[in-house]
């Protein structure tokens, strides 16, 4: 397992001031088994035009809430057949209007958030590892936008020891804008998660 074989601080140091590019080339050479997560949000564009550069054909995992925006399914099929994605999309096992009908669509508050969250988020996005055990996750994920993400780093590891990581960490949004300008990338601009819900709270998937 690849975690007992890399020095996490050591590896988040050195990488620290690569460029994402050099860390996923850095990290690609670990092992075959990856994959890469994308809720095709905002800045999906960044990491997904980046990393296929590298591996075309690399496993990425779309666990569709259900909820998503009109733009964000028209943002996604426009990326997929961009960047001709090797994509797997995971959903709940009922259909949104079993959810409503049973759970409900509550708010962060209601008692049934949490059944909600399970349903539709986090069961499709354990059986989507589970399903394809992966050594190394490629992920999204930077400093500044929760508590959780703030403690994380480039490297972090899973709860079920999976390497995963976060070549655009320490770039802000209007580093990710200029990116975005500069390579002539698209951008979802009507991006909503209902379970995320609150822009500062965490989605679910990074808890895992």
């Amino acid at each position: 397992m690849i975690k007992h074989s890399i020095d996490i601080e050591f590896w988040n140091k050195e990488l620290k001031d690569k460029t994402p590019n050099e860390i996923i080339s850095w990290a690609l050479k670990l092992t075959d088994n990856r994959l890469v997560t994308t809720s095709f949000g905002v800045y999906s564009s960044v990491l997904l035009s980046t990393i296929t550069r590298h591996v075309n054909d690399i496993k990425v995992i779309w666990c569709d809430t259900l909820y998503n925006t009109k733009e964000t399914y028209e943002h996604a099929s426009s990326l997929i057949k961009q960047y001709n994605l090797n994509i797997y999309r995971y959903q709940a096992l009922i259909t949104k209007e079993e959810v409503e009908a049973t759970i409900g669509f509550p708010s962060v508050e209601d008692e049934n958030f949490e059944a909600f969250s399970e349903t539709v988020k986090l069961e499709p996005f354990r059986r989507a590892l589970k399903e394809h055990q992966p050594e190394v996750w490629f992920t999204n994920i930077r400093v500044r936008q929760t508590e959780l993400r703030n403690k994380k780093d480039i490297l972090s590891f899973s709860k079920e020891g999976i390497l995963k990581v976060s070549p655009f960490y320490y770039w802000t949004d209007a580093d990710l804008d200029n990116y975005v300008a500069e390579h002539g990338l698209q951008k979802n601009h009507d991006y909503f998660d209902p379970v995320k819900a609150l822009q500062n709270r965490e989605c679910g998937i990074h808890l895992q």
